[in-house]
């Protein structure tokens, strides 16, 4: 790594608030295509992947908000943000009265910008940056905002999901319309209009759905 995160992170993001979760403040890239295009030119020299972490998807928002307008979903329990990019989703739960939450990304990076932002919240969010796809650690909930967007990651994603559902963990995904997203064997939880940068989406609002996988039935 030829740069320090922190210090990458803390110069190139603002201190903001998500359209849809003002409860919440996150150090956010304050001009989105500004920021891609700086790292896309700086790749090979600082080493830095795309800055999934600096931006607050549509997903993670709308899971997000869910946390918080229903507390009782995560109340005294142990929870898994899995894919937690800016941590968005792992503060909410948090805030929220979970017991105990694991910020899972295996980016470098979005562990620096998890600890920052859950510093910027004065909450305690543990981290990981293992690939835990496939692992079961006994959570009680398992988030994931926004991770759909890929076949061949949701192909993998899929029967974790339906795995961890099916030994009785609540699993909750915030979609805002992806195109791998299994809609079949979910409930539909919440939707929301959710306030996006166009730099990254095709759009300024994207509707996002709180789906439940369903366990097996019989």
């Amino acid at each position: 790594m030829k740069t320090d995160p922190e210090r990458f992170i803390v110069d190139n993001t603002a201190i903001l608030s998500p359209p849809h979760v003002p409860e919440i403040r996150l150090r956010l890239a304050s001009e989105a295509h500004d920021l891609w295009l700086k790292t896309e030119e700086e790749l090979e020299e600082i080493g830095l992947p795309p800055p999934f972490w600096a931006f607050a998807w549509a997903g993670g928002q709308g899971l997000a908000r869910y946390l918080l307008d229903h507390p009782e979903v995560v109340s005294g329990r142990t929870v898994l943000d899995f894919a937690s990019g800016s941590g968005l989703v792992a503060i909410a739960a948090k805030r929220a009265g979970a017991a105990n939450v694991l910020a899972a990304d295996i980016d470098p990076w979005s562990w620096t910008a998890i600890r920052l932002n859950a510093q910027l919240n004065d909450v305690a969010v543990r981290t990981s940056l293992e690939d835990i796809v496939g692992e079961d650690e006994g959570w009680d909930v398992v988030l994931a905002g926004d991770v759909f967007y890929d076949k061949s990651f949701a192909d993998v994603l899929i029967p974790w999901f339906s795995a961890l559902s099916a030994r009785g963990a609540m699993v909750l995904v915030g979609d805002p319309g992806r195109s791998y997203c299994p809609r079949e064997g979910m409930a539909q939880l919440s939707t929301y209009e959710v306030q996006v940068t166009r730099a990254l989406e095709d759009s300024e609002v994207k509707r996002t759905t709180v789906w439940r996988f369903l366990p097996p039935a019989g």
